[in-house]
């Protein structure tokens, strides 16, 4: 019998591929299973944020380069061959895939970005595709789930959304980052996103610098 119990990492539409990138990266260097499913929409922001089409038939070649690339378009020193790692692709449209069931064994899930549609579909349990479908399950089994939103400003709508989510078990984590961690390039704000988030999934991880306090002083970080 398989042991095998993975991640769910749904990336959704928003723009941020680079934080799901940071988040997949880091999974896999700390030998960690990934279930992935990629909406539609997200592979239209993935193509503009990054030129790299995704693509269902070849989805280890576009994954591979994908993570081969940091935040400002420069290479990324990232040593986990892809065709090692214990990842499965998900395609967003088959709903008969692993993580549309509760008794598919996963640790969690990540989306991340979420966008507000993506948000709306999870806290009114729409389904209408395998990233909803697998984030309902995650809610009803009450395994960990951390939605990434990010978006600005937000609505009302969203913000009724995002309590429901919040009241069903969910961590809300909005994509914000902090500069006192000693940022100096942009890959640098990814990776804080992207840690917060392995950090409320309880996933080890050095993306950035702790804040540790300091002796004799009274301020810090919110």
């Amino acid at each position: 019998m398989s042991r095998r119990r993975p991640w769910v990492v749904g990336v959704s539409g928003a723009s941020g591929t680079p934080y799901a990138a940071s988040v997949l990266r880091a999974l896999l260097h700390a030998g960690e299973a990934v279930d992935l499913v990629i909406s539609r929409s997200s592979r239209l922001t993935l193509l503009d944020e990054t030129g790299i089409g995704f693509r269902d038939a070849h989805w280890r070649e576009d994954l591979r380069r994908w993570l081969a690339r940091g935040a400002d378009g420069t290479p990324d020193a990232f040593d986990v061959p892809v065709d090692a790692a214990d990842v499965r692709h998900w395609a967003a449209g088959d709903l008969a895939a692993g993580p549309s069931s509760g008794s598919y064994a996963v640790k969690g899930m990540l989306i991340v970005p979420a966008s507000t549609a993506c948000v709306a579909g999870v806290a009114l349990g729409l389904s209408k595709d395998l990233l909803q479908r697998a984030a309902s399950v995650t809610l009803k089994e009450r395994r960990p789930l951390v939605v990434a939103v990010r978006e600005t400003p937000l609505n009302g709508q969203t913000l009724r959304h995002l309590v429901t989510l919040d009241e069903a078990g969910a961590v809300v984590l909005p994509a914000s980052p902090a500069f006192y961690a000693g940022a100096t390039h942009i890959q640098d704000l990814v990776d804080f996103v992207a840690g917060r988030v392995l950090d409320a999934a309880g996933v080890p991880h050095k993306l950035y610098r702790r804040w540790e306090g300091e002796l004799g002083g009274d301020r810090g970080p919110d």
